[in-house]
């Protein structure tokens, strides 16, 4: 397995993905939006498997705070610059994308 989780130090979601493959003896790389965003590459990785509709958070505070409810704008573009609209914990295992916290699906994955 290889496991990356892509979040921030204070999501919950991504403290619970984390324990999750902790308690289970696997390593996994994690990567900080808030010290490195996602890159174009990452963006279209997970694109394959889910919509840019379901990768914006649109109840954080940070959607709420910019307004972005009222606007009409390039999603991927805000995505890529403002690391705080992304939906957390996206972990990754190879092709495979969860988004959220998915512990049955990450069961499966070990099982494979």
């Amino acid at each position: 397995m290889n496991i990356q989780i892509i979040g921030t130090k204070k999501c919950n979601g991504t403290k619970k993905a984390q324990r999750f493959f902790k308690e289970r003896r696997i390593n996994f790389h994690f990567k900080d939006l808030d010290e490195k965003g996602l890159s174009k590459g990452e963006l279209e990785n997970i694109c394959r498997v889910f919509e840019l509709e379901d990768i914006i958070d649109k109840d954080s505070k940070q959607y709420k705070k910019r307004g972005l409810q009222f606007m009409i704008f390039n999603i991927d573009e805000e995505l890529l610059n403002d690391s705080q609209l992304v939906k957390t914990p996206i972990v990754r295992n190879g092709n495979k994308i969860t988004i959220g916290v998915e512990e049955k699906t990450w069961d499966n994955w070990i099982k494979e």
